[in-house]
């Protein structure tokens, strides 16, 4: 059976000095850039931080560098107070990556490992629960198991310090097989009691009812600089009535949703940034049940584009006369996702007005409606029957498993099942892997081979100058 301490297989490399070195220096500066690509621990001290604590910087002889913070928990290290290295977006790669060790991330953070154990994540990836478990480790120092644990520790910690559950409801809304649990994993890692971390923040403890009325506030955070206007825009262009709303003015709009959930449905809200506020994005999310936070607050960086590295995208895409100027008059442009892949894949599909119809005509309606949100849109199943052959054969794919597009889906297989279906033209299927599969390098140029690997958010700047 998998255990915890599958972390402590993990080695450091010795031909990682040159990059630790580096890494070294970047803690010395505190350079937020490297928040969440990477975390270091202080033998010294017990604690694990992110690359910008505003602590003292440690002696090299005393620092430890790890690639996730699952990693640097599992060798015994404690969060640090100040800087919350739990917190930070998670690192870009995964975004980029196709492979087993990508596709496992994405979907550990769907929550995946908590809903179906590690036996559900081999079998959605194609692979051996060893296999599985010896290429996390490799890679990231961490397994299955300790990667959904620390995941579960910063679920807790959220809902401990913004809500006023119950301690013992929080347990179960984060994942957490048992309260016992529940309190080591917290004492583990935080070095305090569930009860201490609440009263850290001032939040009573009281009953669940409150929470569900007032929705979790969140702050949903992102490295660098956020082109959040552009993004609000897309969204605003692309709302779906009945499923989606933009409400407010530009530069203080706010985007509301509604989400199936696999416990559950979900209405999330998210204001766009103010410059003030940098590096996060405000939400607030209702949800019918607390175990579909995680799945919820993954699904809405995906939307968001949350975890993109806008240094990196930014100097590659500035490398080309054509777009230099682009970038420079929108730093931190974004590649957004879906919320719901298959759902994505239906309305490029047919689109917007379409979309609309199909919600209103075969979407489950919201049991109480909030504002305009009255439905959640079709499930494919729902659609499969739908006199649009093309619609029909899309939605039966989605509905059968014969296509999948979730966080874990095999992209080239996807892109393979994609075109061999009837109505989707090359830009619809550019469109899906672009936002449904969230691919980061989605093409269509001859000349564009210089904007590798971010094409995607090329393509978002010369959408914004077409327009």
């Amino acid at each position: 059976m998998t255990t915890y301490e599958e972390t402590q297989t993990y080695e450091e490399s010795p031909t990682h000095e040159e990059t630790d070195e580096t890494r070294y220096e970047a803690v010395s500066s505190r350079d937020a850039r490297f928040d969440g690509e990477f975390f270091f621990a202080v033998s010294t001290t017990g604690i694990y931080c992110r690359p910008s604590c505003p602590a003292v910087t440690p002696k090299r002889k005393n620092v430890r560098f790890f690639p996730t913070a699952a990693a640097a928990q599992g060798h015994g290290f404690r969060a640090c107070r100040r800087c919350r290295p739990d917190a930070v977006p998670g690192s870009a790669e995964w975004n980029v990556r196709a492979d087993v060790v990508g596709r496992a991330v994405r979907l550990i953070g769907d929550g995946v490992v908590d809903r179906e154990g590690v036996p559900g994540l081999a079998v959605r990836l194609g692979y051996s629960t060893r296999q599985v478990q010896r290429q996390l480790t490799a890679e990231l120092g961490a397994g299955p198991v300790a990667l959904a644990r620390a995941q579960r520790a910063h679920t807790a910690r959220v809902l401990l310090q913004t809500t006023g559950l119950p301690v013992t409801d929080i347990a179960f809304a984060a994942g957490f097989a048992s309260v016992r649990q529940f309190n080591d994993t917290i004492r583990q890692i935080y070095a305090r009691t569930p009860s201490a971390l609440r009263e850290e923040s001032g939040t009573k403890t009281g009953r669940g009812s409150a929470a569900f009325a007032a929705g979790i506030p969140l702050r949903l955070a992102h490295r660098g600089p956020y082109a959040a206007r552009a993004v609000f825009d897309l969204l605003a262009e692309e709302a779906v009535a009945g499923v989606e709303e933009m409400t407010g003015e530009p530069g203080a709009r706010t985007y509301r949703r509604t989400l199936r959930l696999p416990y559950g449905t979900g209405i999330v809200a998210v204001d766009e940034a103010r410059p003030r506020r940098g590096g996060w994005l405000e939400a607030r999310i209702h949800l019918t049940d607390l175990r579909d936070l995680t799945t919820a607050v993954q699904r809405l960086r995906r939307l968001f584009d949350l975890d993109a590295d806008p240094y990196a995208v930014d100097e590659r895409l500035a490398a080309d006369p054509r777009l230099a100027p682009l970038v420079a008059a929108r730093p931190g442009v974004r590649s957004p996702g879906a919320a719901d892949p298959d759902e994505y894949a239906v309305r490029s599909l047919v689109g917007r007005e379409a979309a609309g119809e199909l919600t209103e005509a075969y979407g489950k309606r919201l049991d109480v409606p909030c504002g305009a949100l009255t439905h959640l849109f079709p499930e494919p199943g729902t659609l499969a029957a739908h006199p649009d052959p093309a619609l029909a054969a899309l939605t039966a794919a989605l509905a059968d498993g014969g296509l999948r597009l979730d966080a874990g889906a095999d992209r080239e297989e996807a892109v393979r099942t994609l075109h061999t279906l009837p109505g989707l033209d090359a830009r619809t299927v550019a469109q899906i892997r672009m936002r449904a599969l969230g691919e980061p390098d989605v093409g269509g140029e001859e000349e564009d081979e210089l904007w590798r690997p971010w094409r995607s958010y090329a393509y978002r700047h010369l959408s914004a100058v077409a327009a």
